[in-house]
């Protein structure tokens, strides 16, 4: 513990955020370069070096905070980045994209502001990378074994990446013209540039993985004919499958699922398109769901210049502080979370739900027609007298994903076993009801957070290596059944 009195000689500060009037005529990340640096040895400091650190609980991929944590209260930015990578094989995108249940496990939150943990790693890997202390991990020698995994989003980034160390020869394969799954095309640029993924891939390619994009399992190449080509099989295809919203209207153009509208705008950003072919210039945007994918729509229809931006959630408003019944320390709480998106504008609305839409002559959708919604018996009931309409000339489905994709053939082709949710079921070791064949993230788990994500990758690769040598090194952070630390 280098600083004893660290978190009482100094309060929580955290990244600065540019101008909301300069962001949002750029793509660029919403944060001041360089902010972090000069204020991150203090919060570092901040971290007391718990007897038991609960923060290790709140985090699935186990990171040795306190310990990363006085690295960096030193600047000894070396070997801070040799521990945070000791669990983490991609900590500039969890520093980034993490909603960081680590902080609402922090001891010091209790009755103060947490450490801000999540600034701290992600000035520990930029550091890294600017001083090259992020070098390839090339295995000594090769197994002689072939691995193919099936998406490049972070589960089976994260399991290629340790089983390419471990030796094994891997192909990745992705659907998408680039790698990166929902990194690349579901995350908008201002959250995370490109090119935080590029030289991770970068990397990986110097380690020995290799990516064929392009290709869809269960179309473009049967899986039963790739299972033939490959000792083993990694699934890690994401859970995919939006819900949708089966009200009078849905048929009306210009309504979209969140990721048939986001990845155009990343695909813009890509140099693909000179404008996006789904664009919000100019029309009255209404955004269905109040999750991060929702603000992540928000903050593209400003970016395109949209006349306005209203956000619907069927939940009530979460409140601003922690419920020390409802959701008592240290589970992860629901909390009002303003986001970068919510700030630079638009309307929030609560306890409303969608009766249908309303188009005109040409087909074009012009009105959503709302109720307002209270729990009556436990359900949530429309409350008469509420009913009116909002205009809308844009929407986007933000209502989250119910299970993996079952319209490609691949569950089908291979012949796996579904669980009681509609995730691809398997054993302790992460491995399908199919010999061989493994499956990690959220095709297994269900919708989640990257962490999690990281997480099932890493822990998948420990069961396929067993699987292909009798034995493993490789770290297993979580089981299958594992979940967060909620109520």
């Amino acid at each position: 513990m280098a600083d004893p009195k660290g978190f009482l000689n100094h309060g929580r500060e955290v990244a600065r955020t540019r101008p909301v009037a300069e962001r949002v005529k750029d793509w660029s990340e919403v944060y001041v370069p360089g902010s972090l640096l000069p204020i991150i040895s203090k919060q570092a400091s901040r971290c007391m070096d718990c007897g038991i650190p609960f923060c290790h609980n709140g985090c699935p991929l186990g990171n040795l905070i306190p310990e990363w944590n006085d690295y960096a209260y030193r600047e000894d930015w070396a070997a801070a980045s040799e521990r945070l990578h000791a669990t983490n094989n991609f900590p500039e995108f969890t520093g980034r994209l993490c909603p960081a249940p680590c902080e609402s496990a922090c001891v010091l939150g209790i009755n103060q502001p947490a450490v801000t943990i999540k600034n701290v790693e992600v000035s520990i890997i930029d550091k890294a990378w600017e001083t090259g202390d992020v070098a390839p991990q090339a295995p000594e020698r090769l197994s002689g074994k072939t691995v193919a995994v099936i998406g490049s989003g972070p589960a089976g980034l994260a399991a290629a990446q340790q089983l390419t160390r471990a030796g094994h020869t891997v192909a990745v394969y992705e659907r998408a013209d680039r790698v990166g799954g929902l990194l690349r095309y579901g995350i908008p640029e201002f959250k995370m540039e490109k090119r935080h993924i590029n030289r991770r891939i970068e990397q990986m390619r110097a380690e020995g993985t290799r990516f064929r994009t392009g290709i869809e399992i269960g179309r473009d190449l049967k899986a039963t004919d790739l299972k033939k080509r490959y000792d083993a099989v990694v699934l890690a295809v994401g859970a995919t499958t939006a819900r949708d919203l089966p009200v009078p209207g849905r048929d009306l153009k210009g309504i979209y699922q969140a990721m048939e509208y986001l990845p155009l705008a990343n695909k813009v950003q890509e140099g693909d398109y000179v404008t996006a072919p789904i664009s919000a210039e100019g029309k009255h945007v209404v955004v269905i769901g109040g999750g991060d994918t929702g603000a992540d729509c928000v903050g593209t229809a400003h970016r395109q210049g949209a006349a306005s931006v209203t956000q619907l959630e069927i939940m009530p408003r979460p409140g601003d502080e922690r419920n020390a019944v409802a959701q008592p320390w240290p589970t992860f709480p629901m909390l009002y979370k303003v986001t970068s998106a919510h700030e630079e504008g638009g309307e929030r609305v609560y306890s409303v739900s969608t009766t249908h839409f309303e188009g005109d002559e040409d087909g074009n959708v012009q009105w959503l027609h709302l109720s307002e919604v209270e729990f009556v018996d436990g359900r949530l009931t429309p409350k008469p007298g509420t009913e009116r309409r909002i205009p809308a000339q844009l929407v986007t489905l933000a209502m989250g994903f119910t299970g993996t994709d079952r319209d490609n053939g691949l569950v089908e082709q291979f012949g796996l076993e579904l669980d009681e949710r509609g995730n691809i079921a398997r054993d302790a070791d992460f491995q399908t009801n199919v010999p061989g064949v493994f499956v990690a993230g959220d095709a297994g788990r269900g919708q989640s957070l990257i962490v999690w994500a990281i997480a099932e990758g890493r822990s998948a690769a420990r069961g396929v290596d067993r699987h292909l040598t009798g034995a493993s090194d490789l770290p297993a952070p979580i089981r299958p059944t594992d979940r967060a630390l909620m109520v």
